[in-house]
């Protein structure tokens, strides 16, 4: 007869013969340091945008004459009407103008050029500045005794109005805006392309296709993504204008840069009608969201 001896530091066998399965070891405190470490973002987030945006719909509520008299107000004035226009005018002119150019800027200086990390650097750097800054220095530049006006006359052209005339000043304000954007949108565009296969645009060149087929039937499609990105962000911030505006024509001249952002200020501060300005404010969030899914349902982000 004889006997089964259990070795030593065997699990116990459960009825049956079956050994207890054993459970993976639990990291204590993971959902601790997380919470630790998002926590300042999360109230910064809370604080910063939440609080802010939920005290502007009630303000917008709180108007003495009634629950939605500034609501009322602000579709009565003639000003808003044309802000509105106005910007949607410069985000139909300024955002195509930007990422063409951030996507040719791109495309370019993801080549094997001579000294093409400092290109990168130099067109982004006016990104890296605040846009005060950037709108002092093209306020210069547009002085009527500036830089450009002297160019001018040294080629025997007529001196030019710039930032006071009505037909000048938004095409100013593009340039202004688009000389900040252009190069920040170009990092992100120069991100996507570093990440298309390098086999793919070599299969492209081994069935013979050319630089600007391999462009558009290749490249483009992978670029989709962040393409769709650049997009809606740029219009985000487009819409969001106001440093330029208020530095270089305070909505003018005639109105003809009154962007909605000013417009808001100008009601806030100018008027002193707070509960109008942030119904205005939460017209914009709402203009802002519509076309975002314009744009979503025109460009989907997935094949």
């Amino acid at each position: 007869m004889t006997t089964s001896v259990k070795p030593a530091g065997a699990p116990p066998r459960r009825a049956g013969g079956a050994a207890p399965r054993r459970r993976p070891p639990k990291v204590r405190g993971t959902g601790l340091a997380a919470l630790l470490m998002l926590g300042p973002a999360l109230v910064a987030i809370l604080f910063f945008r939440l609080a802010p945006a939920v005290e502007a719909i009630r303000t917008s509520l709180s108007d003495p004459q009634g629950l939605f008299a500034s609501y009322a107000r602000v579709f009565a004035d003639p000003a808003f009407h044309a802000s509105v226009r106005q910007t949607l005018l410069f985000t139909v002119l300024v955002n195509p103008f930007q990422i063409l150019l951030a996507l040719g800027l791109a495309v370019l200086l993801t080549q094997r050029l001579p000294l093409v990390g400092l290109w990168r650097t130099l067109i982004f750097l006016p990104a890296a500045l605040p846009q005060v800054v950037s709108a002092i220095i093209w306020g210069v530049l547009f002085r009527p005794d500036g830089p450009l006006n002297a160019v001018l006359g040294a080629l025997g052209l007529p001196h030019q109005p710039f930032l006071t005339s009505k037909f000048q000043a938004l095409p100013g304000i593009i340039i202004l805006v688009s000389w900040v954007g252009v190069g920040y949108w170009m990092m992100f565009l120069v991100a996507g392309l570093k990440d298309i296969p390098g086999d793919t645009l070599e299969a492209a060149k081994i069935d013979g296709a050319g630089p600007l087929r391999t462009f558009f039937q290749v490249t483009l499609p992978q670029l989709k993504r962040p393409l769709l990105f650049v997009l809606v962000a740029d219009t985000i911030a487009n819409f969001l204008v106001f440093a330029p505006v208020e530095t270089l024509t305070a909505g003018g001249p005639d109105h003809s840069t009154n962007l909605i952002m000013f417009d808001i200020y100008e009601r806030a501060y100018v008027t002193g009608d707070l509960p109008a300005a942030s119904a205005e404010t939460f017209i914009l969030l709402c203009i802002i969201l519509a076309v975002v899914s314009i744009q979503f349902k025109l460009l989907p982000s997935e094949d």
